[in-house]
């Protein structure tokens, strides 16, 4: 509808002309949630104008749509942090190849990604300088990335603050993004390069069977700490190396909202996240009182922005109300509120959810009550239909067989597993394939009961754990 309503706006046009149009424009998608997953992700972040392409390979620019998710999760993480006295700093983007030396166990597992500047103009330089390294000397990376270094005079506190964070990572992604996610330790084959264990929220895309490690939460133990003497004198006046810990989360996170909410009309937002939480559109129709109506819009508006709403209008008269619908829907605004002439001669305005596309009519006099009532109802709906997808594709399994046969449905699989090394080096061996290994996501620390004499599905050998394996981004 929208797609001919657009059309039909520019009917003075050449045929020609009118596909230029759309292709500028960008509404609809040419690829299918369900078929081409990897295209369809592609197609919704940069017709939701959330990114746009750079010309260095594996850049992007963050626009204003996505960065504003970004702010928003920031502005609740940074106020936690600092409530647990942690203080925020700035680290340098370049750092010598002697420090990254001392980094050598770390660093080797993360080597491919690490570059290097040889060149200060036409002069090549004497020691290269490296770049961009995910590691504990330096704290950045192309993308955005939250990264927190603490350091502690026990392990007891040191754990303690590790499962504080991951709480608070939880938060952003299940009452923030509405993403369900599950808390777990990781494996030692998957744990951080250098550290002593690490936690992780895991979520999982149904559409393509893949787990995301949302975000971590390490425990380094005293590893560094040896590396470049970090010492403090405890209690007793005696010297002593700190226990430290690291943690962070990535604009992966936007990411991985995209993809479990996004739908063949393009980007869902959660109400939390979005930026603009209601977007208002006149619909005038022919001979209709036109400035009634866009003075009830603005009306509307400015009502829902003084109660702390997040909204705007759109008064474009280059494009009819159909293309807007369209526009918005793409761009993933959780609330549409229309007002025409029956909603302006019965004081009330049309609301439609992008989550559903419910249809529902509200009285001026309860505008705000209701708006509010709405956003946080599309906010749980959210979370509980992404939750019950991803809980449909929960299998347990205890055989080997089995395990296999989930994998190639892909399927988020709890089984019971020996923990060891060996074991989940043969599994990712056995299950290597065109779609990638299948490796452990995390062992979950909500442990249903293991009953004595239970076999690892894929060792027979007693079990010691559960944990989620599949495959993963």
């Amino acid at each position: 509808m929208a797609g001919s309503e657009a059309k039909n706006s520019g009917s003075k046009q050449s045929g020609a002309k009118k596909k230029e149009v759309k292709k500028e424009t960008g509404l609809g998608l040419t690829n299918r949630k369900a078929e081409n997953f990897g295209e369809w992700y592609s197609e919704v972040v940069v017709n939701a104008e959330m990114i746009e392409y750079y010309d260095i390979s594996g850049c992007y620019i963050l626009r204003p749509w996505a960065m504003a998710i970004w702010e928003i999760m920031q502005g609740f993480f940074d106020p936690e942090i600092k409530k647990m006295k942690i203080k925020n700093c700035y680290f340098p983007l370049f750092v010598s190849p002697g420090v990254l030396e001392k980094e050598k166990e770390h660093v080797e597992g993360f080597a491919p990604e690490v570059a290097w500047v040889t060149k200060s103009g036409k002069t090549d330089l004497e020691i290269p300088i490296a770049i961009r390294p995910t590691s504990e000397t330096v704290m950045s990376r192309e993308f955005l990335w939250q990264e927190g270094h603490t350091a502690f005079a026990t392990k007891e506190e040191a754990d303690a603050e590790v499962l504080e964070i991951l709480e608070l990572y939880r938060c952003i992604y299940e009452e923030f993004l509405a993403v369900p996610v599950i808390k777990g330790k990781k494996s030692e084959m998957e744990k951080f390069a250098g550290g002593l264990y690490t936690t992780s929220v895991e979520a999982f895309i149904p559409n393509t069977g893949r787990g995301v490690q949302g975000a971590t939460s390490h425990c380094l133990g005293q590893n560094f700490a040896k590396m470049f003497e970090i010492n403090f004198e405890n209690e007793k006046g005696e010297k002593a190396m700190v226990w430290q810990n690291s943690w962070a989360y990535s604009t992966r996170t936007i990411g991985v909202m995209v993809m479990v909410h996004g739908d063949d009309k393009g980007l869902v937002l959660p109400p939390k996240v979005a930026s603009v939480q209601v977007i208002v559109i006149p619909v005038p129709y022919k001979d209709a009182n036109t400035q009634g109506i866009f003075d009830a819009c603005t009306a509307t508006v400015n009502t829902l922005c003084e109660a702390g709403i997040r909204a705007e209008s759109d008064f474009r008269d280059n494009y009819s109300p159909g293309w807007k619908y369209s526009h918005w829907e793409m761009k993933g605004v959780p609330l549409r509120i229309e007002i025409g002439p029956k909603d302006l001669a019965n004081k009330q305005a049309r609301a439609v959810r992008r989550d559903n596309g419910a249809k529902i009519d509200i009285a001026n006099d309860n505008l705000v009550e209701e708006v509010k009532k709405l956003l946080d109802t599309v906010q749980q709906n959210l979370f509980d239909v992404a939750k019950q997808k991803r809980d449909e594709c929960i299998q347990v399994v205890h055989a080997w067989d089995e395990f296999v046969q989930a994998l190639n449905q892909r399927k988020m699989i709890l089984a019971p597993w020996c923990d060891e090394e060996e074991v989940e080096a043969d599994v990712k061996a056995r299950t290597k394939g065109e779609m990638g290994a299948a490796k452990t996501l995390c062992s979950p620390f909500d442990q249903p009961e293991l009953p004595e004499g239970t076999k690892c599905f894929a060792s027979g050998k007693p079990a010691k754990k559960w944990s989620y394996w599949g495959r993963s981004y």
